[in-house]
């Protein structure tokens, strides 16, 4: 997930042709060459940024684009030469360098669930899902490869990118909880087919700040790139469509006013979760980017917490549902209110 980075723009001072390279860096605008009229943004992003064309798509769609200055989402849209392109790289991994193997027991994971195909583990809170800009080391892919060196032969067989061999989706880095990994190239594309198709079930705990009235309820509102902080997200109309639903656990009124909620994730965007509550007035308690930094409530990390995936075996075809019980710190946090 991207998260808290600082921004990173590409742009190319100077460009030969369509299968021209340069190396990203912070710039001004790249003013589109006549070479790239009429191409489509998608491969033009990616020809720039040395992504696949499916990564430039996601940052396409994602908001991490900007044409003549204001964010573009129609990755088919079509580029006439002098317009400018700004491509937001942050929290991006780089293209083509692959995670190594981090030392025993350097990244701390726990291995709910495994077999020949699947792998499910409880990330920890703090612990980053895959590399990414900045960050290379210590993180939840490096600790794996190290227990499971098979996972990198899964980017050259087509399954994934070699910064996230067997990844499928991605937590928060200060969300804790279970995390499913593909182990074959055909676990990957069944897993990931499912994903895309909505049948794979991931259900979350929260706890938010104030009162929420509904027992039960649905936030169905797209996500984009925030247009006032480019590291976050946000509500947008042309963000991509997003749904969340919830149900209510418990209310408390001591040490705050708040309430604990069951979350279920329809779609996965970036942040969804986080953006989705604060949008309704009721952000996540310990999300200090998303306006839920309330420090009388007495909370020790943000109160996220993926409980529980189920999806259809991809040998098998049988449903496995793996839950992740609450951590301590989040028990102990929980436990102050009443």
């Amino acid at each position: 997930m991207r998260t808290g980075k600082t921004p990173v723009t590409t742009a190319v001072p100077s460009f030969s042709g369509p299968n021209a390279s340069s190396s990203p860096s912070p710039a001004e605008p790249f003013l589109i060459p006549s070479a790239l009229d009429g191409e489509r943004l998608d491969r033009v992003v990616s020809t720039l940024s040395g992504l696949s064309r499916s990564d430039a798509t996601e940052l396409v769609t994602g908001g991490s684009v900007r044409v003549d200055g204001s964010v573009e989402t129609a990755r088919s849209r079509r580029l006439r030469s002098g317009q400018s392109l700004l491509i937001d790289l942050s929290g991006w991994p780089e293209p083509d360098i692959a995670a190594e193997p981090a030392p025993a027991d350097e990244v701390p994971y726990q291995v709910l669930y495994e077999d020949e195909d699947v792998i499910v583990v409880d990330k920890p809170a703090g612990v980053v899902t895959h590399p990414g800009a900045g960050r290379r080391t210590g993180t939840l892919v490096n600790g794996l490869l190290a227990r499971y060196p098979e996972l990198s032969d899964l980017p050259g067989e087509g399954s994934g990118s070699p910064e996230r061999p067997g990844i499928v989706h991605r937590l928060d880095k200060e969300t804790s909880g279970a995390l499913v990994i593909a182990r074959s190239r055909a676990a990957f594309e069944s897993l990931s087919n499912q994903l895309a198709t909505r049948s794979l079930k991931r259900q979350y705990r929260a706890v938010v700040s104030g009162r929420v009235p509904a027992d039960r309820g649905l936030v169905d509102a797209p996500i984009g790139r925030s247009e006032r902080d480019p590291t976050a997200m946000a509500v947008a109309p042309s963000g991509r469509s997003a749904r969340t639903h919830y149900e209510v656990v418990h209310r408390f009124t001591t040490p705050v006013e708040a309430t604990e909620l069951r979350v279920m994730l329809e779609t996965g965007r970036t942040h969804q979760i986080r953006v989705h509550l604060a949008s309704i007035g009721h952000p996540v308690l310990g999300d200090g980017r998303y306006g839920g930094r309330r420090r009388s409530s007495g909370v020790l990390r943000l109160m996220l917490h993926a409980e529980l995936v189920s999806f259809r075996h991809p040998a098998s075809g049988e449903i496995v549902t793996v839950s992740a019980d609450l951590p301590e710190d989040f028990r102990q946090s929980l436990s102050c209110f009443g």
